[in-house]
């Protein structure tokens, strides 16, 4: 099961963390933009040529001591056919480098749509006969509010190819509790939305309890983290909001299981930006990425159990 290989890679790293890559241009170090603008000018190309030389670097930096990246596809999409482009490479590199992709998407459709979006992220696109993977990503960022329509094309791709989903429950952002804390009857939208998560990966369990199908729940409310550990012992967290949105190591923690696993956690601008915190050469910029990965990786530990299986 896709979740394995994720726990798997934790467990080797001793690393709960995911690298969020979602790259600005003003994110990327001056000279290597001003490299790729001398050669193809200042054009998307030159732009989406910044971003996979900038994602290499951090790449080659962490991929010892980082079990995963999730890139987010918008920040590639916005710099058009090239950005996928770099999105495409982005995944096969550190894929290359034994790390676990995550694509971050949130894609919501039903039908035929939705079998599109699940070939061309987790499974194989049919060319005239000949099966291809389009992305290659380990696994994929769901919206689930569509119900089990949207969602079943995916776990049939998750079936056939190893892969894996992270569904929306709980969200980091301010705004989540106007739909996601309405009660439905004596339960919570985001609750009612995490027991059909693990309805959902009933038949997908992996080797180490957890299923195919996990969960986004924010680092921003880590009593409903708390809450939803308890409900869903069989259910892999996604956790964003450490960091820079305010969630903190010891909120997170109240996530994981007694194996110091169940969980892992993102952080995207405090690791990309780094070397700017750290007012270092924009040359170190992978170096101080780092730096900061092993940081946060002490500071989330510091709070756990062993992380072993």
């Amino acid at each position: 099961m896709s979740m394995d290989r994720l726990i798997e890679n934790i467990v080797r790293t001793q690393n709960p963390s995911v690298v969020g890559l979602d790259p600005k241009l003003e994110y990327v170090p001056e000279y290597i933009k001003e490299k790729k603008y001398k050669k193809y000018g200042r054009t998307l190309k030159a732009a989406a040529k910044s971003l996979l030389e900038f994602n290499k670097g951090i790449i080659d930096e962490i991929h010892d001591i980082c079990p995963a990246i999730k890139p987010q596809a918008a920040y590639y999409e916005m710099y058009g056919y090239e950005g996928v482009k770099t999105l495409y490479k982005t995944i096969q590199y550190a894929k290359s480098k034994g790390m676990f992709v995550i694509t971050d998407g949130k894609r919501n459709d039903i039908g035929a749509t939705m079998e599109a979006y699940a070939a061309a992220h987790l499974g194989l696109t049919d060319v005239g006969g000949e099966k291809i993977e389009a992305f290659g990503a380990d696994a994929l960022t769901v919206n689930g509010y569509l119900g089990t329509d949207g969602i079943s094309p995916l776990l049939e791709q998750c079936r056939l190819f190893d892969k894996g989903i992270f569904v929306l429950v709980k969200t980091s952002n301010k705004s989540s509790g106007e739909l996601q804390d309405l009660m439905i009857g004596d339960k919570s939208v985001y609750a009612t939305m995490g027991d059909m998560c693990e309805k959902w990966g009933a038949e997908a369990m992996g080797r180490y309890g957890y299923s195919s199908v996990g969960a986004v729940v924010g680092a921003t409310y880590p009593e409903q983290l708390a809450e939803m550990r308890k409900a869903l012992p069989h259910t892999f967290f996604l956790v964003p909001g450490y960091g820079a949105q305010g969630g903190g190591a010891e909120g997170v923690s109240k996530g994981f299981d007694e194996n110091g696993l169940g969980v892992v956690v993102n952080s995207s601008r405090g690791v990309m930006c780094a070397y700017k915190k750290e007012e270092c050469d924009e040359h170190e910029y992978a170096k101080a990425a780092r730096r900061e990965v092993i940081r946060m990786k002490e500071d989330i530990i510091a709070y756990l159990p062993k992380i072993w299986w």
